[in-house]
């Protein structure tokens, strides 16, 4: 058998004399209140993230429900994309509380005084708690891709393919369905059947809306196709104010779900890519600037050229322009996604790095005065600098990484009461 390169011994020697900057006996203490604090941090993380996420959920599930009046079954189908939506915003909040909770009814009850009376440093009461917010900080961070780029577009998803059951919901109670794109309103429903309908088509103004009567109709959601199918039975049709065509007899429109419902097209914007996606969307999106600045350039030399100075400012270079600014204003989201969400993530370690030392500074005992106490901070400086940076990195502003402003200043904030946790 081959000798083993690093022997137990060698460890010990190798790192003994950095333990020993917390604890003269090591060994035995340490691995004992390192035991003692992760059981307890755990206990407390995993009672109130249940709690408050089961919370979250009924909330979410409750505002989706009366928004887009939906049923039993689609609100059933709504919770596995509801949860990690829930998860994301709770684990931080939830291992801040458990932090809190914990060190300051240590302190409180002089655990931390009678640790130091046997030369015991309290940084072997923070390790623990530092090190286990760092794995849930990786948690959260995975959490934060899974929720926007799986959980939001499968409530998208829920409520598109819903569409038929919402309509109809809204129709028996209110006599009227409205999304912003269409409206629809009824005498009355009877069945499956709409008595006196009238369907109106919003486009760019009331010029151009298109207003559809019947007799009766019914509508068919097709969920292969996703589409949604309005039967009209001696229909008449309205552009305008001017143009009306009359069809008697059955006709056949053909609506996609999306346009039905009030949450839009299934699309893949910034905040809908996942990590694994961004750097290639990112490679695309600068061919794609690269592309239309070329364009650009060619079409002002060939009008300078020619002396056709307006066609410099014609409403042709106008839309090509705004081409350019939407296609910037996308690559700076994207840009921007990544750090945002391990920013996001990362706000667990970053809270019980500055909650930990705060809670034993504070020595009370006190459930909701220590949450509270430590909660403030972040609420008056992470949440309000980390908008600020995606805002502003988002519009190109500012560099990706300073959302990550908040974080700096909340460590910068949890060095100095560590400082004085450790000293005195």
């Amino acid at each position: 058998m081959p000798k083993l390169l690093w022997s137990e011994s060698a460890i010990r020697a190798l790192i003994g004399p950095f333990l020993k900057t917390f604890s003269p006996n090591w060994s035995a203490p340490v691995r004992a209140i390192t035991r003692y604090v992760l059981f307890e941090l755990l206990a407390i993380f995993f009672i109130t993230l249940t709690a408050m996420t089961a919370l979250m959920i009924i909330v979410g599930v409750a505002k989706e429900a009366v928004q887009q009046g939906l049923g039993p079954g689609p609100i059933a189908r709504l919770l596995p994309y509801i949860l990690p939506d829930a998860l994301r915003f709770a684990v931080p909040a939830t291992m801040l509380l458990a932090a809190s909770s914990l060190f300051g009814r240590m302190s409180s009850s002089n655990e931390v005084v009678a640790m130091k009376s046997l030369g015991i440093s309290p940084m072997v009461l923070l390790l623990p708690a530092w090190t286990l917010a760092f794995f849930v900080s990786l948690s959260a961070v995975w959490l934060n891709d899974v929720a926007v780029s799986w959980g939001r577009i499968g409530v998208q998803r829920v409520v598109i393919e819903s569409v038929e059951q919402i309509v109809y919901g809204r129709l028996r109670t209110q006599k009227s369905y409205n999304n912003g794109q269409f409206s629809i309103s009824v005498r009355d429903v009877v069945d499956r059947r709409l008595l006196s309908p009238t369907f109106t088509f919003y486009s760019d103004g009331d010029s151009s809306r298109v207003v559809i009567t019947a007799r009766e109709a019914e509508l068919r959601s097709n969920l292969e196709d996703q589409t949604l199918t309005v039967i009209l039975v001696d229909s008449v049709i309205t552009v305008g104010d001017s143009v009306a065509v009359t069809i008697p007899g059955v006709d056949e429109r053909v609506i996609p779900l999306s346009a039905a419902s009030n949450k839009g097209d299934l699309n893949r914007g910034p905040s809908s890519v996942a990590l694994r996606d961004i750097s290639s969307a990112v490679d695309e999106q600068k061919e794609i600037i690269d592309q239309l600045e070329q364009e650009m350039a060619a079409d002002a030399a060939y009008d300078l050229f020619l002396g056709d100075f307006a066609s410099l400012t014609d409403e042709r270079w106008q839309d090509r322009t705004r081409q350019l600014d939407h296609a910037r204003s996308r690559l700076y989201r994207l840009q921007t996604e990544p750090w945002r969400r391990w920013a996001n993530g990362f706000s667990c370690l970053f809270f019980v790095l500055l909650g930990a030392p705060l809670a034993i500074h504070s020595r009370s005992a006190n459930f909701f005065n220590n949450f509270a106490m430590v909660f403030l901070p972040v609420l008056l400086i992470y949440y309000p600098l980390l908008l600020y940076g995606v805002d502003r990195a988002k519009a190109g502003a500012v560099p990706p990484y300073t959302v990550w402003l908040g974080n700096a200043i909340l460590m910068l904030i949890a060095l100095w009461y560590i400082r004085k946790v450790v000293r005195h």
